[in-house]
């Protein structure tokens, strides 16, 4: 038991366990950054092939 709580102090000491988390966190900043990108590339897309002259040029009805 002594061994187990003194690994969990180093770990606890230790550097990785910050790091791992700066990491987790600027990953999902990065997804959610490119969920937002796609949405809005989607979106504009959309509008544009909705256009009546623009469909009618690629022969949609």
């Amino acid at each position: 038991m002594r061994d187990f709580l003194n690994r969990l102090a180093e770990l606890y000491r230790s550097e990785d366990g910050p790091t791992a988390v700066e990491y987790a966190v600027m990953l999902a900043l990065i997804i959610a950054v490119c969920a937002v990108s796609i949405a809005a590339v989607g979106t504009n897309t959309n509008t544009k092939f909705a256009n009546p002259v623009l469909s009618q040029a690629l022969g949609g009805s």
